[in-house]
């Protein structure tokens, strides 16, 4: 397989979200009860959720009768996903020790772009039973009012006008037909046949539920306190009390097992 290593992201920010764990777990948004039925369709029973987080894929799941295992490299998010009696193991995708345990399914919830690809997919195909599946999941929200041409003015004084994450909207690098198609590419290569979903989303949020979202996101958290505080500050004066209406849609590209990886 030809090197994917720029499909994920560095450490640092990786490591960035156990100081707002429980800020994390509040507002992240859920994904659609639809796509859970759609990744339970074909019966799986034993399901392992990589970069689980908080465990909020873990908790949708546990709550259809599934049984899960979580895996997370860190010990704060960890530790609000054990208050919820999610079964979870510390440490990072790559190092962690299997045991010989096999899954119908492997789940990454807004976490595949924290990962190696080119180690994780071939140990991710040595995991699943015949016939499993790996599902990949981002939730990717929409500001519609204001929009992010209005986020934008505000988030050029803060951040790299290149970032995936400009107004804390969409998560991880999957945001341009390229990279998705790059990542398929990469998936298909390791024994799977790929197909790609997506669920429509609307909503809206509070001033404070938006800024407290937005500021679960890497490109957030590693801002110094001061940039941090000015940033939300200023913000807030841009959306005013009307808060914001949210569009977009939640991806996942579900892979199933077909042949043994070379």
């Amino acid at each position: 397989m030809q090197p994917h290593a720029d499909l994920y992201l560095d450490r640092a920010r990786a490591d960035s979200f156990g100081a707002a764990a429980r800020l994390y777990d509040a507002r992240r948004p859920r994904y659609p009860a639809r796509l859970i039925d759609d990744l339970l369709m074909h019966g799986a029973r034993r399901v392992l959720d990589v970069g689980a987080g908080t465990g909020i894929v873990s908790e949708q799941l546990l709550a259809r009768g599934v049984n899960v295992l979580a895996v997370e490299p860190d010990p704060r998010m960890a530790e609000v996903a054990r208050g919820k009696a999610i079964p979870i193991e510390i440490g990072t995708f790559e190092s962690w020790d299997s045991t010989e345990r096999r899954f119908d399914l492997v789940v990454f919830g807004s976490s595949f772009h924290w990962v190696n690809p080119d180690v994780a997919l071939p140990k991710i195909h040595g995991l699943l039973s015949s016939g499993g599946r790996l599902a990949l999941m981002w939730n990717h929200l929409v500001p519609t009012r204001p929009t992010r041409s209005d986020f934008a003015e505000i988030y050029r004084d803060y951040m790299d006008p290149g970032s995936h994450l400009v107004d804390g909207s969409s998560n991880g690098p999957i945001d341009t037909e390229h990279r998705t198609d790059e990542l398929i590419a990469a998936i298909t290569a390791s024994g799977f046949t790929v197909e790609e979903r997506t669920y429509p989303r609307d909503g809206h949020c509070s001033t404070e539920q938006w800024l407290d979202l937005a500021f679960t996101y890497s490109n957030h958290l590693v801002l110094t306190a001061e940039k941090a505080s000015e940033l939300r500050t200023r913000l807030a004066e841009r959306i005013g009390s009307q808060g914001v209406s949210v569009g977009g849609d939640t991806l996942l590209i579900l892979a199933r097992r077909t042949q043994e990886s070379g």
